[in-house]
């Protein structure tokens, strides 16, 4: 094959076959030879733009199957972007949404999750894994991680009960220095209330107030903050009930650190006097809660379980106070004192910030009790304090009998109409409630004291005025909702919860409210170095 290309100009190429002349004849030299003429004007153009445009065509594949090599996962979503040369965000949002739900209804045991994103991707680009491989893995990964977020939790709420049910050693100090000075010291040892004062401790005339704890510095707070901020401290009168061992220490604590316009009376259990009926009744309600006690300690060892709320539950059971006779004496204040009508029952846990004398002024409406609801929006408004919060109403025993949408009063601070009490049977059914939870496998409520108080008060109560108490400063999570400006307002805060203010775990924002009232210059104090 040759080419002949004209000297005068590039006008024309003409490509002729020499074998095809050479058959012609010899002869034929003049006559061109059959072949094909393109037109250079055709030709050149064609050349040129072939040249321009042919870069640019293998540059924009290359980047479509890059992009398609990680984005997509099938030859027909690489085939769609390079035909179409468009968005493929909806055909890769579809494989996505599809991949997903394949890994959502998977069930790949024995894919084990990255440790991190950062493996995660390494994995995935190393291996050329498909959108479908990427999601089993990050499924996987999520899983593992959801695991260890739940194992931590558990942990945490194990050490936060292990830590707000142990005493302090300086607290231990303070125990031990005051039954040493209740021993040497006869001025430790004086009578409380002074003889003066002993009529006092039944007449009406005085505004009563009930303390039943074991804790000393707790109980100097709360007597220390209601005299400081009362309209009229010499109308009060504390009867502070504690147990034996605690006894002398309180006893020399108050007697040393007297209140001069108030009128406080230290008593221990062993210095009552009861009648035998009430004997076996305390009797039998010690025993029902050890067996409960017991009970949630072999569930929590020997069951595994799956979620915080249910271990919150268990350890709520086994708090020490569960087994402490004064946290369950309150449903015996009647016989504990016989010769009061009206008293206000306070918590060790308590700080009174304002006057609370009106609160004996109070009409109950011939109920026995009046009590703070907690409802922040109106008053069939309580959320996560109503009786199915506390009661099992897939129980028929609960469901028959009380109203799950009801909202529960709140324990802290009550005022108590004793004389009306007593013409109740508020006592007797409270007992015979701890029975048939105990016969019905402890499936009636949740563990603690104010289910069954709500039970056995049901009918009973009388709202008052949410201004005169607060609670939940005890918990971490919840006294986050609470306001510094209603903390200002309210009569008195409760620090219900493990986080108490005397424990290192105590909420250290709200911790000022209560250490205000520590008397930090008594000498025992600073003995035993109590700071906060």
């Amino acid at each position: 094959m040759k080419f002949y290309i004209s000297t005068k100009g590039i006008k024309r190429v003409t490509i002729s076959n020499a074998a095809a002349a050479a058959a012609a004849g010899k002869g034929s030299n003049k006559t061109t030879a059959a072949g094909r003429r393109i037109s250079s004007r055709t030709l050149l153009p064609v050349l040129l733009l072939l040249a321009i445009v042919l870069p640019f065509l293998f540059l924009r594949f290359a980047i479509l199957v890059l992009e398609s090599a990680s984005a997509c996962s099938s030859i027909d979503c690489i085939g769609w972007r390079f035909l179409s040369g468009g968005d493929a965000s909806p055909k890769l949002r579809d494989e996505l949404i599809r991949a997903l739900i394949e890994a959502k209804d998977g069930n790949n045991v024995n894919e084990e999750g990255a440790e991190s994103f950062n493996q995660l991707v390494n994995e995935v680009t190393s291996k050329g894994q498909d959108l479908k491989a990427f999601a089993f893995k990050t499924k996987a990964m999520l899983s593992q991680m959801e695991r260890k977020v739940e194992s931590a939790r558990h942990q945490e709420s194990v050490y936060w009960h292990l830590a707000s049910h142990g005493v302090p050693k300086t607290l231990h100090c303070l125990s031990l220095k005051l039954a040493e000075e209740y021993a040497v010291n006869a001025m430790a040892r004086a009578r409380l209330p002074p003889p003066e004062h002993v009529s006092r401790l039944a007449d009406p005339a005085f505004r009563h107030l009930v303390l039943l704890t074991d804790n000393i510095i707790a109980a100097s707070v709360v007597v220390s903050s209601a005299v400081e901020n009362a309209a009229n401290p010499e109308k009060l009168v504390f009867h502070i009930v504690t147990d034996k061992k605690t006894y002398t220490p309180m006893h020399a604590w108050f007697a040393t650190n007297s209140i001069k316009s108030a009128v406080v009376e230290v008593k221990g259990l062993h210095q009552y006097d009861w009648s035998e009926e009430v004997n076996a009744g305390v009797k039998e309600m010690l025993q029902i809660n050890q067996l409960i006690w017991k009970h949630y300690h072999k569930k929590f060892k020997e069951e595994k379980l799956e979620y915080v709320g249910e271990q919150d539950r268990y350890l709520g059971a086994l708090r020490p106070g569960s087994l402490s006779l004064l946290n369950h004496l309150r449903i015996y204040i009647p016989e504990l004192f016989p010769d009061l009508n009206k008293i206000v029952f306070l918590d060790d846990d308590v700080v009174v910030q304002h006057d609370i004398s009106s609160l004996w002024e109070l009409d109950l409406n011939g109920k026995v009790s009046g009590s703070v609801f907690k409802s922040w929006c109106g008053d069939t408004c309580c959320p996560d304090s109503k009786y199915k919060n506390y009661l099992n109403f897939s129980h028929p025993f609960i469901s028959s009998h009380f109203n799950g949408d009801q909202c529960a009063w709140l324990y802290g601070m009550n005022i108590f109409d004793l004389e009306a009490w007593r013409r109740t049977n508020i006592t007797h059914s409270y007992r015979q409630w701890l029975k048939l939870n105990l016969k019905s496998g402890l499936a009636l409520w949740n563990p603690g004291v104010l289910p069954p108080a709500l039970i056995a008060f049901d009918g009973h109560v009388h709202p008052i005025d949410s201004k005169w108490l607060v609670t939940d400063l005890g918990y971490r999570y919840q006294s986050q909702e609470i306001s510094f400006e209603r903390l200002q307002e309210v009569a008195v805060i409760h620090f219900n919860g493990p986080a108490k203010p005397w424990l290192e775990i105590g909420v250290p924002q709200f911790r000022s409210l209560w250490n205000r009232y520590v008397n930090f210059s008594d000498k025992f104090i600073r003995r035993c170095r109590i700071t906060w």
